[in-house]
This record gives C-alpha cells, structure tokens and sequence, in this order.
C-alpha cells in the first residue's frame, strides 16, 4: 500500500487543494480547515449551502488560506461567500479543535472508493491510501497506519452525511447517493483518524497497517467520547 493522494481544506465547507505533502500534526494536516464561514446565526456549511463547494481555497505561500486566490478578509472573498450562502457571510480564522466534525484526519482507500462508485472527493479524505482490496478498510479501526515517521491511529468508519450527494464540480445534489451508503455501506465510509506520532508524508509512501493497542484517541489531548463538532 502506498499514499496515492493527499489533500487539505484550507476553509471549511469550500473545496480543497490536492497536494504533493503535508505534515502532520496532534492537530492533523497542518493548515487544514483553519478557517471557517460564519453568518450572523453562527456557522455554516456546505450541509445546507453546497454552492460554497463552488469556491477554491489553497493555502498561500505564507501558510494563510486563500479563497480563489484572495485572502479571506478580501472584500472580494466576503462578496462570494455572501452569494453562496444567499445571504451576508464571511470567513473566520479559527485553530480549536471544535472545527473538525469528529477527528482531526479522515483516511480513505482506494479499494473502498472503487466500490462506492462515485468520484472520491465527494468524501473529503486528507489522505487517500491506495493498493487497498474493496473493503478492507472496514476491518482497520483500532490499528495503527505508519506512513514514514508518521503514525496514524485508526478509530471509526465516519458516518456520512448530505454532504456526499453534492457533485464536487457541479455543486448539483443527488440523494441517491446518500441513500446508496446508507443501504450497502451501513451509512459509514472512510476512517476517522488521529495522529499519534507527527511528520512530512509524501504521495508515493509506503503505508503499513499495524496492530496496535487502540481504545480512545488521547494523542494531544484528542479524546473522543462524544464528536467535536462547530455550531
């Protein structure tokens, strides 16, 4: 097995950018979702706004998010969130660990991609293992990926959301996808992960599943009794 893709969310909700690296941290791949789209009753995301997937954010050279190129203080980024959302919005810069949905990493395999059927991003993997067979990710929670110097901790399959029904470059929803989930994969796909021991990981590494003693993710202070979730 082998690192195939890697990926980072600059802002939360909007699309993200694939990437050659990315170092991991307690806090999962650095410079993802370290800033989110607020409106006057609080968050929002592409849950219930999927035109943000309409909008680009990378990271700049100075490590900052950018949305279609512009810093997110941009009256010109504010304006485009503002029409996505339908309604006044703006970027926020925000680091606590409340951003995630659950973990800090979501893993997915290419095996499991193959038999979902539709285009990958639609799941939003920060990494995507590949050399994996169908389904076998299913059987990894509670064992550990050594990418290099990095290990991963493996805790759940995620449960999925609306979120996979919106076409990543139509913004178009289908809701049979969802329901096609929750019918042949018991409405889970791809790995809630944690980061155990931090490092630069590159397309191309190796990828070794190991055995390991796994109960709670407590790495950094990652403790999942109950999912991190914003708003």
């Amino acid at each position: 097995m082998h690192v195939g893709e890697l990926w980072r969310f600059p802002v939360k909700s909007l699309r993200g950018e694939r990437v050659t690296s990315v170092e991991l941290t307690d806090d999962g791949v650095r410079g993802d979702r370290i800033a989110h789209v607020r409106r006057r009753q609080g968050l929002v995301t592409a849950r219930t706004r999927p035109a943000l997937l309409g909008l680009s954010a990378t990271t700049g050279p100075d490590g900052e998010p950018l949305v279609d190129g512009h810093p997110v203080d941009d009256p010109l980024v504010t304006a485009a969130l503002s029409e996505a959302v339908r309604e006044p919005a703006w970027a926020v810069r925000y680091t606590g660990r409340e951003r995630f949905d659950v973990l800090p990493l979501l893993v997915a395999t290419d095996g499991a991609i193959a038999e979902f059927g539709h285009d990958g991003r639609r799941l939003r993997p920060n990494i995507v293992v590949a050399g994996v067979s169908e389904l076998d990710e299913r059987h990894w929670p509670s064992h550990g990926l050594r990418i290099g110097s990095a290990l991963i901790g493996v805790y759940s399959l995620r449960e999925r959301c609306v979120m996979t029904t919106v076409d990543p470059d139509t913004g178009e929803r289908d809701p049979d996808v969802l329901r096609r989930i929750h019918l042949e994969f018991d409405g889970r796909m791809a790995l809630n992960c944690w980061v155990i021991e931090g490092g630069e990981i590159r397309v191309g590494d190796p990828v070794e599943l190991v055995a390991m003693a796994l109960d709670l993710p407590r790495s950094g202070g990652w403790v999942t009794g109950a999912p991190y979730r914003v708003g």
